[in-house]
C-alpha cells in the first residue's frame, strides 16, 4: 500500500495566535513492501506524521493518500474503521492500546472488532504470540503486569494478529534487551518479505534502524530535511550533523577513514561486514 503526503502541513490550534506549525509543506511517499524509518531530533514532526497517516488527524492543508483512502483538511474519513484495519500501529508506550484483562483477550480484540471469524481467532492469537516469541502460558495473564519488554512484544502481536496492510512501530526497541532487538529485526524482515507488509518505523536508536531499514525520511523542525535510500541519506554526514540529526555509528567510521585515508570502505550497514572490509584493506 502506497502511502503519499502531498503539499502537506499540520497546525496545531491553527488560525490562533498560539498556531505551532507541526509539519510544513511536506512531500513525500512511503514506499510500499519496504521497511521506511521516519527518524529526526524531538519536536520534529514525527509523532504528528503517523497520526496523520493514521487518521488520527487530518492535515491543515494538503492530502495525504493512504492506498485508496484520501485525508484532507474538513473531510471526514468516509470508513474510518477499514483505514484503521489497513493500518496497525504499535504505539510507543504499549499501555496506552492496552484495555483487556489478559492477553488474550487484549490480541483478539482487534480482531472481534474487524469480524474475524470466531473459529479462526484462537489459532491466529497463537500465531500471532510465537512471532513474537512468547509461548502460550501467556494466554491469561494481566498484560498490565508483564515486564516493558513482554508488554511491547504483546502489543506487537496484537496488531499482526489483524493483519494489517501497513504496521508503524513507534519506538519499537525501547525496553527491549540486546536479545529481544535481534528478534524484532529479524520479524520485520520477515514481515517485508514473506507477508509483503509496509513498514513504518519512528525510532531515536539510528544505529539499530540502518541495520534493516531500506528508506529513510528525516524530519527537522516539522520539515522535510533529506529522503531516500538509507545508504545516500546518511552518506551527507555533515549535513544532518550539522542539522541535529544523529548518523550511524558505523557511517561515522566509515566517513572518519574516507576524510582521513581517502578510502572508502562501502555501503555498509552490519559491523561484521565492516570489520571484513577493514581486513581486506589492509592486506
Amino acid at each position: 500500500m502506497e502511502i503519499k503526503f502531498e503539499n502537506v502541513s499540520y497546525s496545531y490550534l491553527a488560525g490562533t495566535p498560539l498556531q505551532v506549525d507541526a509539519l510544513k509543506n511536506i512531500n513525500t511517499t512511503i514506499i510500499p513492501n519496504q521497511i521506511n524509518a521516519i527518524i529526526g531530533p524531538s519536536g520534529s514532526g514525527k509523532s504528528t506524521m503517523i497520526e496523520l497517516i493514521n487518521g488520527l488527524k487530518l492535515p491543515t492543508k494538503g492530502t495525504v493518500y493512504v492506498g485508496k483512502h484520501r485525508l484532507r483538511n474538513n473531510i471526514r474519513i468516509i470508513n474510518a474503521n477499514k483505514l484503521r484495519f489497513d493500518i496497525g500501529v504499535v504505539f510507543q508506550n504499549p499501555e496506552d492500546q492496552f484495555f483487556q484483562k489478559t492477553v488474550k483477550k487484549e490480541i483478539e480484540f482487534g480482531m472481534k472488532y474487524f469480524g474475524y471469524k470466531i473459529d479462526k481467532i484462537d489459532e491466529r492469537v497463537n500465531n500471532a504470540l510465537k512471532m513474537v516469541g512468547l509461548d502460550d502460558s501467556y494466554l491469561f495473564r494481566d498484560p498490565f503486569n508483564l515486564s516493558g519488554g513482554e508488554k511491547r512484544k504483546v502489543a506487537i502481536a496484537s496488531v499482526l494478529a489483524f493483519n494489517p496492510e501497513v504496521i508503524i512501530f513507534d519506538e519499537p526497541t525501547n525496553a527491549l534487551d540486546s536479545t529481544s532487538k535481534e528478534s524484532l529485526i529479524k520479524l520485520m524482515k520477515l514481515l517485508k518479505t514473506k507477508y509483503n507488509k509496509t513498514i513504518i518505523v519512528v525510532s531515536h536508536d539510528v544505529d539499530i534502524l540502518y541495520r534493516f531499514v531500506d528508506n529513510v525520511i528525516i524530519l527537522s523542525n516539522g520539515e522535510l530535511l533529506m529522503q531516500g535510500n538509507k545508504f545516500e541519506v546518511f552518506k551527507n554526514v555533515d549535513f544532518l550533523t550539522e542539522h541535529g540529526v544523529k548518523v550511524p555509528r558505523i557511517v561515522e567510521f566509515i566517513h572518519k577513514v574516507k576524510c582521513k585515508t581517502g578510502k572508502y570502505l562501502g555501503d555498509l550497514d552490519d559491523l561484521n561486514d565492516l570489520i571484513k572490509e577493514i581486513y581486506q584493506n589492509v592486506q
